[in-house]
């Protein structure tokens, strides 16, 4: 490959790698309509294992809301921090792109008081939709995950 075009296909590595953690910091911020917008606008298939799954991002989107937003007395129940790292992306054509991230995840349950530590492996495809990169697939597969109760002394902070 040309300088040129190897300097293309790093820059569009760098735009996957910028929408992947777009997605994440939305998971995070309880953000649905950035969370959609990083899949393509018509099919995409979701699959996050014991989530769920979904044939069409706006499906998704919804659990998303029911999950994310919800509240008890004005307080979100679920709390979550995603962190995608080890990106491995191959340029697979014009417009095409496939990936593969680990999540780092860790999630707070306040009805449950739960707090649940995973990790795992997302398998993604992206293409370029409206000049931007976008998710059409993305998988995940838990590899371990651990649930232990959050005891008394443990104090909710921050959470407007």
């Amino acid at each position: 490959m040309s300088i040129e075009e190897r300097l293309a296909a790093l820059e569009q590595i760098e735009a996957i790698k910028a929408l992947k953690h777009r997605y994440f910091r939305a998971c995070d911020a309880k953000d649905p309509d950035t969370f959609r917008s990083c899949f393509i606008a018509d099919g995409a298939d979701v699959d996050y294992g014991p989530l769920g799954g979904a044939s069409d991002a706006d499906q998704m989107a919804e659990m998303f809301r029911r999950i994310a937003l919800h509240t008890v007395d004005g307080k979100h129940v679920v709390l979550d921090m995603h962190h995608g790292m080890h990106p491995d992306i191959t340029v697979t054509g014009p417009g095409r792109a496939s990936g593969r991230w680990t999540l780092k995840f860790r999630q707070l349950n306040m009805t449950d008081r739960t707090e649940r530590l995973l990790t795992g492996e997302y398998d993604d495809d992206y293409v370029i939709e409206d000049g931007q990169w976008k998710m059409s697939r993305s998988r995940f597969r838990q590899l371990w995950c651990m649930v232990r109760p959050l005891g008394d002394a443990v104090v909710e902070a921050g959470n407007e």
